[in-house]
């Protein structure tokens, strides 16, 4: 994001996130994730908790920060960088947290998002079923009623955090016969209540992000475990919806950040070879009186000038008919 959207508070935030990201964070758990040797982090949520990373938007009251949108996506870019597992994870306590936040009693509030932006619990997001895929409403998972609780039956796939998960928001129909936005409920369900929880292994790009299938076999949801009205799951769900893409797409410009970066780099390292950058430019002269006139702004002008090999030496390469090094100099400056 622009540091020109941002406030002074947000820039400072963004800031913080980014030295999480390089300080806190070893290269080591990446690696250890990617190859399976981690399947869930939850050190990495407790290292954000301790900073007060999580949840910047909710209120202080709950552990947040009252930090507005912009904040939050500046420092989800930082955290993007660490790769989509890290992200994903760092996302779903702003995604389910959303679901609390905004639908909650009091009490709910205090006995799940409090002690999740404190890093003493973990949460995962239920949606995806076997048949169902993408189409949410098409949901078959049931909730049954039985006095004051529901009984819960059916399973659901590709559960990001599902391993670490100490308790998931899950999306259930609560009326069969009624039409799919108004057949359907949200609950707050504990692992240790009778959930199944399998692990996925080998999925691209969400190694050690804990991604797993979970199933519901007569588990039993006390009947203040809902979230929001009955048969309103569709209203918690849509305002989830604006957390569940704003994070995936601030998460991704830190990835395609960082991807440029090291693509940059590689690309240096193969043009310059190993005299570095500093010898290579001892054997470039700079030709007189040439200038190519570019613009940063209606009145701004900057000259760009071409660089000429005086003496090739190993690494250094011509592109064919010009005299230039084959890089992206438009930085250079001639006053």
């Amino acid at each position: 994001m622009f540091d020109f959207l941002l406030s002074e508070e947000e820039k400072a935030l963004k800031a913080e996130a980014r030295r999480f990201a390089k300080e806190d964070v070893p290269s080591s758990l990446i690696r250890d994730m990617d190859g399976e040797r981690v399947r869930f982090p939850k050190e990495f949520l407790q290292k954000a908790a301790s900073r007060n990373l999580l949840g910047l938007r909710f209120s202080p009251v709950w552990g947040g920060r009252g930090a507005k949108w912009a904040g939050e996506v500046a420092a989800l870019e930082e955290i993007g960088v660490l790769g989509s597992s890290l992200s994903c994870l760092y996302s779903l306590v702003s995604i389910v947290g959303e679901a609390l936040h905004l639908f909650g009693t009091e009490e709910q509030k205090e006995t799940y998002l409090k002690p999740t932006l404190q890093g003493k619990l973990c949460c995962a997001e239920a949606l995806t079923e076997p048949r169902g895929g993408s189409d949410f409403f098409g949901a078959t998972t049931l909730a049954r009623r039985d006095g004051n609780d529901y009984i819960l039956n059916g399973q659901k796939r590709f559960v990001v955090g599902a391993e670490g998960a100490d308790y998931f928001l899950v999306y259930a129909r609560t009326a069969e016969d009624a039409p799919a936005h108004q057949s359907i409920s949200a609950f707050l369900v504990d692992r240790d209540s009778g959930v199944e929880v399998k692990h996925v292994y080998g999925l691209l790009g969400s190694r050690g992000g804990g991604t797993g299938r979970i199933y519901f076999r007569d588990v039993r949801v006390p009947g203040d475990h809902r979230i929001g009205p009955e048969h309103g799951g569709a209203l918690v769900f849509n305002r989830m919806m604006v957390p569940e893409r704003l994070t995936t797409a601030a998460a991704s410009l830190g990835m395609a950040r960082s991807c440029l970066e090291i693509a940059a780099r590689v690309r240096t390292h193969l043009e310059l070879g190993a005299h570095g950058l500093s010898r290579a430019q001892s054997r470039l002269r700079w030709p007189q009186g040439r200038r190519a006139d570019g613009a940063r702004g209606a009145d701004q002008r900057r000259v760009q000038p071409r660089l000429e090999i005086h003496d090739r030496g190993p690494g250094l390469r011509r592109r064919p008919g010009r005299s230039s090094l084959q890089g992206d100099h438009r930085e250079a400056q001639s006053r």
